[in-house]
């Protein structure tokens, strides 16, 4: 009976598997999906005019970035790919800035964590909506501060990402030992 302990639902090695396991087939996933909605040699015009999620989620940080600029008196014009601030900056927001790896890492956290169905769907839609918030803040101080004709030793993608995951390590930290404190306090 002891060697069957790693396939136990609680136990760190299957979570460990799983969460490595769901957090490539979500990354890759994306990274595919993005391949076949983009003209090329395997394009698909049916996902890329009717299940583009990756284009929906590129408008609404774009429109909801430019809102938010609109709504502090500067002027904005969004098109699909980018977004421009009179007398400030233009941004392009590339696949990379759409934060997909990061959502990624989220959901396998969240599904791989062994913990009642109810406290992983609040986790994961709270860490989502909090994660496009920050990445909407950082799209609006990149727009009006940042400055891409200067040679800049400095990458605000590694920026970004580097705070991002010491939130969301504090908030995994938080979010593991609430279920903790839960537990304790019922036995």
């Amino acid at each position: 009976m002891a060697n069957k302990h790693y396939l136990q639902r609680a136990s760190p090695i299957r979570f460990v598997v799983l969460f490595i396991t769901l957090f490539l087939i979500f990354n890759y996933a994306n990274k595919f999906f993005f391949s076949i909605t983009t003209p090329g040699k395997y394009y698909s015009a049916f996902l890329a005019h009717n299940l583009n999620y990756i284009d929906w989620l590129r408008w609404v940080l774009l429109h909801t970035s430019a809102a938010v600029l609109n709504w502090m008196g500067f002027t904005t014009i969004v098109s699909k790919y980018e977004l421009l601030v009179a007398g400030h900056n233009i941004l392009r927001l590339v696949y990379t800035c759409l934060g997909l790896g990061v959502m990624s890492f989220i959901a396998a956290f969240a599904i791989a964590y062994p913990k009642p169905v109810k406290s992983k769907l609040i986790y994961f839609f709270t860490a989502i909506f909090c994660l496009q918030v920050l990445n909407i803040v950082r799209l609006v101080l990149l727009a009006l501060y940042w400055d891409n004709r200067k040679n800049r030793v400095i990458d605000h993608h590694l920026i970004f990402d580097v705070i991002i995951y010491i939130i969301i390590a504090i908030s995994i930290y938080y979010w593991v030992n609430k279920n903790a404190k839960e537990t304790h306090a019922t036995n």
